[in-house]
């Protein structure tokens, strides 16, 4: 199977809109989940909002949050699949420009020093596309992410030590959603890396908070765990809906993991808002599904 450059372009450009203005099915059962189960008034009536604002958003063709983010791209393909990806990349790049030109986006891309934007949602290392391959015959998948910096500021990393043990990084997640407090317009999706090297740990935490769905566990039994663990430990903090308190301080905890090196263990944490804007599309031989 032969992926055409002007299709991706096609794709890219619409996944964009499409997670700006709808939100997952999986994220609107979180939210019927944590309303049904609120016992605090306040934050019951805030989740109330929320489900309302969402449902408007939808009706009207209207983005769900005026924060258009960082626009993050992550490509899988499979087995069978003929691309140029130098080219695969460029026309996501265009796609992710055109979406801005075409349709009234708020670019929220500067320079990091000049602060310059260039009214486009994208510049040197913008969007970030990364890339990976599946056993998946004939699939070509392309997931749009924009991540809005509300929760992104609240990223954490820790280089901690084999000696403090599972405890530290269970105390270190919880310390890093009190002091997000409402920061992050929760009930958020807090994602937890563990091990592997700085930049990776990073990596899984910014996976897990955004590209896996609610109901889904780590692959590994002890981070599944820990998951469940930590799930819990963090809807007893009280922050709940918008930092206004109450039970739903977050949809759910998701860890993801990688072997890391025998004298150091470091954890990281990414949060997602309340707003789990994604979108995704799936290239086969018989055309192109979005989901």
């Amino acid at each position: 199977m032969r992926v055409d450059a002007r299709q991706v372009e096609e794709v890219a450009r619409e996944l964009y809109v499409r997670a700006l203005k709808m939100l997952p099915p999986d994220i609107k059962e979180g939210f019927a989940r944590l309303a049904a189960s609120e016992t605090h008034a306040t934050a019951k009536q805030v989740l109330g909002t929320m489900i309302t604002n969402i449902r408007v958003a939808e009706d009207t063709r209207n983005m769900l949050c005026q924060d258009t983010g960082i626009p993050i791209y992550n490509v899988t393909i499979g087995r069978g699949v003929e691309v140029d990806g130098a080219e695969l990349k460029r026309a996501i790049r265009r796609g992710c420009e055109r979406a801005t030109r075409e349709h009234p986006l708020r670019s929220s891309v500067v320079h990091p020093i000049t602060r310059r934007n260039e009214q486009t949602s994208c510049g040197p290392g913008v969007p970030p596309i990364h890339v990976d391959f599946s056993d998946e015959a004939e699939r070509l998948t392309i997931e749009m992410v924009p991540k809005g910096s509300g929760s992104e500021n609240n990223t954490f990393l820790r280089m901690a030590i084999p000696a403090e043990g599972i405890a530290a990084i269970k105390t270190f997640v919880v310390d890093c959603v009190l002091s997000a407090g409402g920061k992050t317009c929760p009930p958020t999706i807090v994602g937890v890396g563990i091990g592997g090297s700085a930049d990776l740990c990073v990596h899984l935490a910014k996976i897990a908070a955004t590209s896996r769905p609610l109901g889904s566990h780590c692959a590994d039994p002890e981070g599944a765990k820990l998951e469940r663990e930590l799930t819990a430990a963090v809807n007893q903090l009280g922050v709940g809906p918008q930092g206004l308190g109450g039970d739903s301080t977050s949809f759910a905890v998701h860890v993801e993991l990688a072997a890391t090196h025998i004298t150091m263990n470091p954890v990281a944490v990414n949060m997602q808002c309340h707003a789990v804007r994604r979108a995704s599309a799936t290239f086969t031989p018989s055309g192109v599904r979005y989901h």
